[in-house]
């Protein structure tokens, strides 16, 4: 398992040079933090870091998916994360204090573990639904007076109170030519 923690005397090193990140991680751990979360997939991270003599500020790109259930049905539906940050680490902070977004550095280590998984549990939608309704476990389109209407077929319908005015329209329309 790669984890994206460094020394600051590693980072230094790579001071007003490039300093590449692409690497996949395993962030299991945030199915402990939120029950509905049943599989996360490894998460691919690309980016990079600038690095200055009083902070290092890393731009990346999560890419993976999460495994969450159907609010409907209950069946895994596979929710793709795709999400760019940005985090600076402050090494000193005193002069900084102004930048509201940056986490200060605790001892020697910057470990971006945490956050990966805090931007993971924020991407959990409050619900999510199954698109696929031919499956079995897809939601039943239909049951005993009941049925599921979509929006570009209700618009299309004309309401059953309504049908005598449109008869009486369309004979309207003959009679006047």
């Amino acid at each position: 398992m790669i984890l994206l923690k460094w020394t600051l005397s590693q980072l230094q090193k790579y001071r007003n040079k490039d300093f590449l990140v692409d690497d996949i991680i395993r962030v299991d751990e945030i199915k402990e933090y939120d029950s509905t979360i049943r599989d996360v997939s490894p998460m691919h991270i690309t980016g990079r870091g600038d690095i200055d003599s009083t902070k290092v500020t890393f731009h990346l790109k999560i890419e993976g998916h999460l495994i969450l259930p159907c609010s409907r049905t209950l069946v895994d539906v596979k929710l793709p994360i795709n999400v760019e940050i940005t985090e600076t680490f402050l090494f000193q902070g005193s002069e900084y204090d102004v930048e509201e977004e940056a986490n200060r550095v605790k001892g020697d280590l910057i470990d971006l573990t945490p956050i990966i998984q805090e931007i993971l549990l924020l991407e959990v939608p409050m619900q999510v639904f199954c698109d696929d309704t031919d499956s079995e476990d897809a939601a039943p389109q239909f049951g005993k007076d009941w049925e599921v209407v979509h929006e570009q077929e209700q618009s299309k319908k004309i309401d059953p109170r309504l049908a005598g005015l449109a008869k009486f329209f369309d004979e309207n329309d003959s009679s006047s030519e």
